[in-house]
């Protein structure tokens, strides 16, 4: 597996019910910062057993395709919170890594 992959694997691993985080945090956190397409890359291949939808963009949007409405149906089920346009309320429900 691709090392890049697995440190992205072991932060989402981390995050909280309730709570997400972008793929451009988590590219700052892994030391690189120009780097959040590469997260979303490994995020189409995450493994099932990790909280894949709590994984949004800076803005809170949330991608996915065909896949955005079920991400959004389990990130409300976690008691995520969303703003009037859709996005994840990221002022809320933000994670950072040791919170």
């Amino acid at each position: 597996m691709n090392t890049f992959f697995k440190q992205v694997y072991e932060i989402v691993e981390q995050i909280p019910q309730g709570r997400v985080i972008s793929y451009g945090r988590i590219a700052r956190l892994l030391g690189r910062p120009r780097a959040a397409r590469e997260v979303g890359w490994a995020m189409r291949t995450c493994p099932g057993h990790l909280p894949w939808q709590r994984v949004v963009k800076a803005d809170g949007a949330i991608t996915g395709g065909d896949f955005a409405d079920m991400r959004r149906a389990i990130l409300e089920a976690e008691g995520v919170s969303f703003l009037a346009d859709g996005r994840v309320d990221m002022e809320a429900c933000g994670w950072m890594i040791g919170e």
